[in-house]
């Protein structure tokens, strides 16, 4: 039997993701195996604290910087497949343009930004963090040139250099420095010295992020010089004005993403403030496996949609591409929350206090990855304004949740907050798309979906007291009945399912 035209996008989407997933897995779990170091060994709550706010500002700075241009340069390098050349030129030249000056503004005003920011003892964090950012901003756009011509292994190869580089300068600046200057070799300590000063401290996360930014965008040059210069202002103009919307919904979106982080630290009493904030950071990166999926996913998703926008059945295509978005997300949901036990060992324990927040928070990244999916329309129809709309309603009711919740519940409110603001975003885009943009969504089966997941959760809690051996078997089956549990809601997967059994 012929399997429908509509599979093979699906399954090429799906590779993709897989690609991209594995170079934001692998690295992201490398990376984040920075946060046990982090939390176990090296940083007290507070020192931890300062690491999970500037990398507050940082997302905030990062929107800024690539004001839309990466959605802009996709859609302009679908609809202008002659002019290719010089979309990618235009792109590139405005956002190197911006970015050379952001870099120039924080090294000479690093002084009274730091004093702004609280770090007035330490200038130095903005101007590394200023360099950090701006090369970011400008690395955005070959990647994404990388990813319209689908080269995902050479995207996932660069990516992998970044966080190699980045671990293996952490690793050498907090441990191996440390260990050499106090119990290594003694003729190996003048030059350790040279190198290495312990009053640096955290500056050595920013500075470990630096040089592997640095090599990330030497790796990216041949991309960005494999083309004929070509400026055009008039195209420039018409990718500003389809992409500013874009930078204020995402600069909405990093409001609802962040600043429940910097909010924390004004917030609360000051003697516990930054403590509270690093125990929810460290909390908040167990949520990795949900960010990580949800990120490879955008990364295939975004060039994808744009490809298939002509394509005949785009919208059945898309109503199918988030059914299986969302069972994929609430597999990973069960998976962390049935083995929380197991994952908290992540973070040290000190910052267990937090584990709460988890799946409060995984289930606001997953209506974030939902949001994504449902944003299409109005990319895909140049209705930009509506995405920034939505945004900026989700980022007062971020705002307005934070202040009125914080000082009552502390970051339990913060991620509740968070929670209600996806799912408010989710709701107010799908009603506006389904008028300008119906897609055929399957509403009945993801919610029973939903709701399925969560049942299984609270079953889970029940096991909670019972010894390891069973409470970790229980969780597998558990696990097995949720995804019966699916192919009962939707008897089409059971059958593509027999169908693909049959076949190998």
């Amino acid at each position: 039997m012929k399997k429908p035209m509509a599979v093979h996008p699906i399954k090429r989407l799906a590779g993709q993701t897989v690609i991209y997933g594995m170079s934001s897995i692998i690295g992201r779990l490398l990376n984040y195996l920075l946060v046990p170091l982090y939390t176990h060994l090296i940083f007290a709550t507070q020192e931890y604290g300062v690491v999970t706010l500037m990398y507050s500002y940082v997302a905030f700075l990062l929107v800024i910087l690539t004001y839309g241009m990466e959605t802009a340069f996709f859609r302009f390098h679908e609809n202008h497949p002659e002019n290719r050349q010089t979309v990618f030129s235009t792109t590139l030249f405005s956002v190197l343009s911006t970015s050379t000056l952001f870099i120039l503004a924080t090294t000479f005003f690093r002084q009274p930004i730091a004093g702004l920011l609280g770090f007035e003892d330490h200038p130095e964090y903005i101007a590394w963090l200023g360099i950090i950012v701006g090369l970011d901003a400008l690395a955005a756009i070959p990647f994404a040139r990388l990813r319209a011509e689908n080269k995902p292994l050479k995207f996932a190869a660069i990516k992998f250099v970044n966080i190699g580089v980045n671990i293996g300068l952490n690793l050498f600046f907090l441990l191996l420095c440390p260990w050499i200057m106090e119990k290594g070799p003694e003729s190996l300590r003048p030059i350790i010295g040279s190198i290495y000063d312990p009053a640096v401290g955290v500056g050595y996360v920013f500075i470990s992020n630096l040089i592997a930014t640095s090599v990330t965008l030497l790796l990216l040059l041949p991309v960005m010089l494999r083309s004929n210069f070509g400026f055009s202002g008039g195209l420039l103009r018409k990718m500003l004005v389809y992409a500013l919307p874009l930078m204020l919904a995402g600069l909405a979106g990093v409001v609802n993403e962040s600043l429940d982080k910097i909010l924390l630290k004004y917030l609360l009493p000051a003697d516990v403030a930054m403590s509270q904030v690093g125990i929810y950071g460290a909390c908040y990166k167990i949520s990795i496996m949900m960010t990580i999926f949800i990120q490879a996913f955008r990364f295939a998703a975004e060039p994808f949609f744009f490809s298939q926008a002509a394509s005949k059945n785009a919208r059945e295509l898309y109503a199918q591409v988030m059914k299986y978005f969302v069972i994929a997300c609430l597999f990973i949901f069960l998976g962390i929350m049935l083995f929380i036990d197991i994952v908290q060992h992540f973070i040290g324990e000190a910052y267990r206090e937090g584990l709460g927040v988890v799946p409060v928070l995984l289930l606001a990244n997953m209506f974030l990855g939902i949001y994504f999916n449902l944003s299409i329309w109005y990319k895909l129809t140049g209705q930009t304004r509506f995405g920034a709309w939505i945004a900026l309603i989700g980022a007062l009711i971020t705002i307005a949740l934070n202040i009125w919740w914080i000082p009552l519940i502390g970051y339990y409110g913060s991620a509740w907050a968070t929670l209600v603001c996806y799912l408010f975003m989710t709701f107010l885009s799908f009603a506006w798309g389904q008028k300008y943009y119906p897609i055929p969504y399957e509403l009945k089966r993801i919610a029973l979906f939903i709701v399925s997941a969560l049942a299984v959760y609270f079953i889970s809690l029940i096991t909670q007291g019972f010894p390891a051996g069973f409470k970790y078997f229980s969780a597998l089956l558990l696990l097995v009945g949720f995804a019966f549990s699916v192919l009962l809601i939707d008897r089409s997967l059971m059958n593509q399912l027999k169908r693909t059994i049959e076949s190998r």
